[in-house]
């Protein structure tokens, strides 16, 4: 049976990762949140000598911030956060045997380009966007650097929400926040279609693909597009709430949805959970968190 470690279980889908798998092992400088069973090593990464003692054949690799506010207008924070540490893992993993290295993109990379279809890994990327989307693209040209000593999965993911307690500022999480937080909750637009998936969903994804031969950018994605007015409806008959549509200008495109036909097609995985199932699970969790 392969062995497999995770960094980043602190975070928002590696705690997902270890509370669905006790035995994946936490690796990383802090203990994960939770009531955990899962093994933890203490390691830093300018110190990743500790782990020449440590048996695994994968590494998930969930190190960075993906908080757009925090990095946009600091290209230094970016490279600090989302590419430095990444390289750092892959310079000491390429003297190790490995199965599968997986570390996290994003489909903010294909940019604000309108198509009339969903994206796919062949697309052309746009990097300039802001330094948050450069970090990755950044990120990405490292595993490219890499990719003859190390064995790797670059996932492109897209809008991604879950039950877990904590709150990221994408748009599920604020606005699930603000509607039991407030009597009168809003969103800035209703109109602007996004694909999301649901987080076991993507950890399940990412575990089929590790049984793979495949080595690549591949997408995660839910392959279904749901405007913000399809979420707040949902929430909406959860909570018997109104929300209200501020109906301001948003950037970016309109409607974007992530082909993940390579992604069917090497594992035959489909989500388990529909958009309605998996704001119920999410609603709830984040619900007994904040009442």
């Amino acid at each position: 049976m392969s062995k497999t470690i995770l960094f980043g279980g602190s975070g928002f889908l590696g705690n997902v990762f270890l509370r669905e798998h006790p035995e994946m092992v936490s690796v990383g400088r802090s203990k994960p949140h939770g009531d955990l069973s899962n093994t933890h090593i203490y390691v830093h990464m300018d110190h990743l000598e500790v782990l020449d003692e440590l048996e695994f054949d994968n590494v998930i690799f969930l190190v960075g911030n993906s908080d757009h506010h925090t990095l946009n207008g600091s290209c230094m924070k970016g490279l600090e956060h989302n590419v430095i540490p990444l390289k750092k893992i892959l310079h000491y993993l390429k003297r190790r045997k490995l199965n599968k290295f997986v570390c996290f993109s994003s489909i903010l990379l294909y940019g604000n380009d309108p198509k009339d279809r969903s994206v796919n890994e062949g697309d052309d990327v746009f990097p300039y966007q802001n330094e948050y989307i450069f970090s990755k693209y950044l990120a990405e040209q490292v595993c490219n650097f890499y990719k003859e000593d190390v064995p790797i999965i670059n996932v492109r993911l897209c809008n991604i929400y879950g039950d877990t307690t904590l709150l990221r500022p994408d748009l599920v999480p604020t606005l699930i926040y603000d509607t039991i937080s407030t009597e009168n909750p809003s969103v800035w637009n209703k109109t602007p279609v996004r694909d999301f998936i649901f987080t076991s969903d993507a950890a399940d994804a990412v575990l089929k693909l590790i049984n793979t031969k495949f080595k690549g950018t591949i997408n995660i994605g839910g392959g279904s597009s749901y405007s913000v007015g399809d979420i707040t409806k949902i929430i909406e008959n959860i909570s018997g709430k109104e929300i209200i549509d501020q109906k301001k200008k948003v950037g970016g495109v309109m409607k974007f949805e992530t082909d993940i036909s390579l992604l069917k097609s090497l594992t035959n995985w489909v989500p388990k959970h529909s958009l309605e199932e998996g704001l119920i699970k999410t609603y709830r969790k984040m619900e007994q968190t904040l009442l």
